[in-house]
């Protein structure tokens, strides 16, 4: 990603952030070496933040805070930036879903944006905005890649993903993508955290018409989201939290095993290749 022309806005968060970084580097008279060597990261790393292909991490933000003195500025920029590419009324799942202690999701169409490789969310969000710019595209990629964060933690939640079998044989981009995201959904599934099962056409009717998730968390309450074709919906009455985590449950009795389940998703890997 070049540098942003003067006076034109980032087309990302983690371009706007690293905008930032380079405006106080070359006040500061550093070279991005020198940042590097300040900050504990090296050359290449500071090149890509500043140029937008990667969000600062943390550390890195708080080591700018420190060899810029601007105490907690970086830190707040790039809480902001990874909040960048969302719609408005997803953030609230976002920052709800970073502090979960498990989620729980049924995929009953396309497979979760969180085990989504770049190339099948590409495909997705193509097809939902055909008129979309090439850029705003990237921007909700990023914003989605963004959300495996959460898996990243020291410790992180449990996944628990039940996947219907038509999320698997809906080809979405093309063969290849569809045979890569299905190698990707086997080795997140090698995670002691990451849990996959299938809910197989032979179950006829499913349990559940439709996608949601549960978000449980230590100290509650619980919450579920439901997505529609306009926007997401956060749910937190009591009453259907505790409908919605008993209709989990009966999928999860209907799913495969998750051996089971791994071991159909090879199937199809395999189909998708010939």
């Amino acid at each position: 990603m070049s540098e942003a022309k003067e006076g034109q806005e980032p087309s990302s968060g983690a371009a706007f952030l690293g905008a930032e970084v380079r405006t106080w580097r070359l006040q500061a008279e550093l070279s991005q070496r020198e940042l590097g060597l300040r900050a504990n990261y090296g050359q290449q790393y500071v090149a890509k933040v500043e140029a937008g292909e990667r969000l600062a991490s943390p550390e890195f933000a708080d080591a700018c805070d420190q060899v810029f003195g601007t105490p907690g500025t970086f830190a707040r920029l790039r809480k902001r930036a990874s909040q960048h590419g969302y719609p408005d009324w997803f953030v609230p799942y976002v920052q709800l879903e970073r502090q979960a202690v498990s989620i729980l999701d049924y995929s009953a169409t396309l497979i979760m944006g969180m085990l989504q490789t770049a190339e099948y969310a590409r495909a997705v969000f193509r097809a939902v905005h055909p008129r979309a710019i090439t850029n705003k595209i990237e921007e909700l990629v990023e914003g989605r890649l963004r959300r495996r964060e959460v898996m990243e933690k020291e410790a992180p939640p449990l996944l628990w993903c039940i996947l219907d079998e038509s999320c698997l044989r809906r080809m979405v981009g093309s063969p290849d993508v569809m045979r890569v995201q299905l190698a990707h959904l086997l080795k997140e599934s090698e995670s002691p955290h990451i849990t996959l099962q299938v809910l197989p056409f032979a179950v006829g009717a499913p349990p559940a018409p439709e996608s949601f998730t549960l978000l449980t968390f230590d100290e509650g309450p619980d919450v579920a989201y439901v997505d529609t074709a306009m926007a997401g919906h956060l749910i937190d009455s009591a009453e259907a939290v505790a409908t919605a985590t008993a209709t989990y449950d009966r999928l999860r009795a209907a799913a495969l095993h998750p051996e089971q389940s791994l071991s159909m998703i090879r199937n199809l890997m395999e189909e998708y290749t010939r």
